[in-house]
């Protein structure tokens, strides 16, 4: 079954490392901004690296926002990467107040500079870290089922998310002794932090049962036409 994935071009994001990753899984992807392209696939990735409230003013600029409403609404398996899952969330702190896509509520806060301990924190974090499930029941219902709890994944981020809904908190990770949510799950959409594309077997298994998940929900598509 060819399986196309729309990975959006918008001027920001880790985009060859993350087609590679698909590519590797049997994804037939295209990088694209075209709108009728991304209306078309059968899956969509919005990707990111960089500041958010750029990330949203290219997204506005080229008319994407209203895109990926639609595609989100039409049921279709979405996912988010890094920036690209902090943009899902209401409103982020980066630079100012910026509003993002609100299609998860909650907001985007920067790592605290000093611990609990009184120690500096080291902001960004760049580093490997250990991913939980914030419940079991929705790890395995996720792309994240064929891993153990407390694999490491790669990270490099400054902020991170605190959705309203604890229910939307697919995994969370500790880091200098903040607690939160480095994975998101609501409806067919995903939103993960960290880079499954740089995180070795662990995270090419995330996009294999993230591919598998999208022909599940083709085929689901195919029947209701009929």
């Amino acid at each position: 079954m060819d399986i196309k994935v729309a990975i959006i071009d918008y001027g920001l994001g880790n985009l060859f490392s993350i087609n590679n990753a698909c590519k590797l899984v049997g994804l037939n992807t295209i990088i694209t901004k075209d709108i009728d392209v991304i209306n078309n696939a059968d899956a969509l990735i919005l990707p990111g690296v960089g500041a958010f409230g750029d990330a949203m003013n290219s997204l506005n600029n080229n008319n994407l926002t209203q895109t990926i409403y639609q595609f989100v609404q039409s049921g279709k398996p979405f996912l988010g990467i890094c920036l690209g899952m902090q943009l899902l969330f209401s409103e982020s702190e980066e630079f100012g107040s910026n509003k993002g896509l609100n299609l998860i509520k909650g907001k985007v806060v920067k790592f605290p500079s000093i611990n609990n301990k009184g120690d500096k924190v080291r902001v960004p974090q760049i580093q490997w870290n250990q991913i939980y499930a914030e419940d079991k029941n929705r790890w395995n219902n996720s792309p994240l089922k064929d891993l153990s709890e407390g694999s490491y994944m790669h990270f490099v981020h400054s902020y991170f998310v605190i959705p309203e809904d604890k229910n939307d908190i697919l995994t969370y990770t500790e880091y200098e002794g903040t607690r939160y949510a480095s994975a998101v799950k609501k409806d067919n959409i995903i939103g993960i932090q960290y880079h499954p594309e740089k995180s070795a077997k662990d995270g090419i298994k995330i996009y294999q049962n993230w591919a598998n998940y999208i022909k599940q929900i083709k085929i689901i598509k195919t029947y209701e036409r009929f």
